[in-house]
């Protein structure tokens, strides 16, 4: 699926060579550290469909096609064509036939609350239009949907503020790695990507 829009809703693309660097870098930390650990704590069902938002090089694909099993379903959106084509490639190589990409900056093209999970993991610091994209995920996530976040280089406070602070979310549970938001009813929501 690709959607085509693209106004730099991220501060800037990745380069090429930095996105490979990062592929060594987090092969390395996944192997000592594996994601599934972090998926844990979100609850993923089998069934369940789930949007990795920002996915990058995939760490949490696979783990997160396992949980959610064969009448499941993942997206991996990133705005970066090596990531999709990266991901393209770890479904292929491992059979992992629930795995669906989707090239954007935003607009996610999934059906008003269609998703059960949304994975929001050291994306949003890099974001230069954090609410818009913060109003797509509120619009796909199911009226019982979780927003698991995730992001290494803000604080707590500033997590809970960038997200509650939309009137979009509510924060359900810290966790160790993660925080869970619950999806807000706002029937007067809007859908827009661009400003």
């Amino acid at each position: 699926m690709d959607n085509g829009k693209n106004e730099m809703v991220v501060d800037k693309a990745q380069s090429n060579i930095g996105f490979r660097l990062m592929i060594i870098v987090f092969t390395l930390r996944d192997f000592f550290r594996p994601r599934m650990r972090i998926l844990k704590e979100v609850g993923i069902k089998p069934g369940f469909c789930v949007l990795d938002y920002g996915c990058g090089t995939g760490s949490y694909t696979a783990a997160t096609s396992e949980l959610v099993g064969k009448l499941g379903k993942v997206y991996s959106l990133d705005i970066h064509p090596l990531a999709v084509q990266r991901i393209k490639k770890i479904a292929s190589k491992k059979g992992l036939v629930n795995v669906e990409t989707i090239q954007s900056d935003c607009m996610t093209g999934l059906p008003n609350s269609s998703v059960d999970v949304v994975l929001l993991y050291d994306t949003f610091h890099t974001l230069s239009a954090p609410q818009e994209i913060l109003k797509e995920l509120h619009r796909v996530l199911k009226p019982e949907g979780l927003l698991s976040f995730n992001d290494h280089h803000m604080k707590g406070i500033a997590i809970l503020s960038s997200v509650t602070g939309t009137g979009l979310f509510l924060l359900s549970k810290k966790k160790e790695k993660t925080y869970s938001f619950t999806k807000r009813s706002r029937p007067d929501m809007h859908n827009q990507c661009d400003n």
